[in-house]
C-alpha cells in the first residue's frame, strides 16, 4: 500500500540467510539510492504528481496538520533534511521561516534553487549532503526547527544516528518535527485489509522496481534501492536516547492512498521532539 515501498526481491548471489532464503545484499546502499534519485529528479520535476506549475502558482503543499503542528515559523530557522526538489521547503519559506534545505541529490537541489528562484524567496539555501553528515555539511549551524516530511525514514539504515544527528542540529527551545507514512498501513496488500508483511522484520529490503512512485513507466536505468522499515517504537526510542523530549505523537487516518471502506488503519503519523533549553 505505501507509496514509496515495493516487493522487495532478492539480490542475485547472496548469501543464505538463517531461514534458508538468499539474504539481500544491500552492500553500496546509498550510492543505489542516490543514483535512483538522481533520476527521478526530471520525472518529478516534469510529471503531474508534483505539479511544479500550480506550486509556483501559489499551491500548498504542506498538510493541514503539518501547518498547524509545526506552527507559526515566521523569523524562524528551519531546516529540512531529505528535501528533494524543495517544494516542502519553499512552502515554509512562505511562511516567513528562513530556511535551509539538504539532500543527497545534486540534480535536485539545483532544481530546488531554480525554483527558489522562480517564485521570489532570495534567503533560501541548499546543501549537498546526506543526513548523516549533515552537522559536518552545515558547520555546526543549529536550527529552531528540523523538519522532515514523508517518505524519508525508510531510506536510513541507522535510526539511532539518525536522531543523533538531528539532535545535534537543532538549537536548545527549538524542536525536530517528522511527519511519516505509518508502518502500520506498509503491511496491508492491495485490498487494503489483508496484512501481508511483518511489521517487526528490519532486514533491508532491496528492491528493483521501473519507474517512480510519481510516475510508474517513467524510463530510469537506476532502478534498484535499498530501504528499511522503522517501527514508530523505535523512532521515539531513538529520540528519546539522542536527548530530545518528545511533545506528542499523534496517527492519521489520510494520507496519499486510501483504504476501502471499512474499519480505519493509522496512514500517517506526525511527531515533535523538543531540545530542552
Amino acid at each position: 500500500m505505501s507509496t514509496f515501498h515495493d516487493t522487495p526481491q532478492p539480490a542475485p548471489d547472496a548469501p543464505d540467510a538463517p531461514d534458508g532464503q538468499p539474504a539481500p545484499d544491500w552492500t553500496g546502499w546509498e550510492t543505489a539510492n542516490r543514483a535512483n534519485w538522481d533520476e527521478r529528479v526530471p520525472v518529478h520535476v516534469g510529471g503531474a504528481f508534483y505539479d511544479v506549475p500550480a506550486f509556483v502558482a501559489g499551491a500548498e503543499v504542506l498538510r493541514d496538520f503539518e501547518l498547524a503542528e509545526v506552527g507559526d515559523v515566521a523569523g524562524k530557522r528551519l531546516l529540512h533534511l531529505q528535501c528533494h526538489i524543495g517544494l516542502d521547503t519553499l512552502s515554509w519559506a512562505r511562511r516567513g521561516a528562513l530556511v535551509t534545505g539538504l539532500d543527497f541529490s545534486e540534480p535536485a537541489l539545483v532544481e530546488a534553487a531554480q525554483l527558489a528562484k522562480r517564485i521570489g524567496v532570495d534567503s533560501a539555501h541548499f546543501v549537498t549532503s546526506d543526513v548523516y553528515g549533515a552537522v559536518e555539511a552545515l558547520g555546526g549551524e543549529t536550527f529552531d526547527v528540523v523538519y522532515t516530511g514523508m517518505g524519508a525514514l525508510n531510506w536510513l539504515p541507522d535510526l539511532a544516528r539518525w536522531a543523533r544527528t538531528v539532535a545535534s542540529l537543532v538549537r536548545p527551545g527549538g524542536f525536530v518535527y517528522l511527519a511519516e507514512f505509518h508502518p502500520v498501513a506498509e503491511l496491508v496488500g492491495e485490498d487494503g485489509r489483508t496484512v501481508v508483511e511483518d511489521y517487526f522484520d528490519r532486514a533491508p529490503a532491496v528492491l528493483d522496481t521501473p519507474g517512480s512512485y510519481a510516475d510508474r513507466d517513467a524510463t530510469m536505468t537506476a532502478t534498484r534501492t535499498v530501504q528499511w522499515r522503522h517501527g514508530i517504537g523505535d523512532v521515539i526510542s531513538a529520540l528519546a536516547a539522542a536527548g530530545l523530549h518528545l511533545d506528542f505523537l499523534h496517527e492519521h487516518a489520510h494520507g496519499h492512498f486510501f483504504l476501502p471502506p471499512g474499519p480505519r488503519l493509522p496512514l500517517v503519523y506526525s511527531l515533535r521532539a523538543s531540545r530542552p533549553s
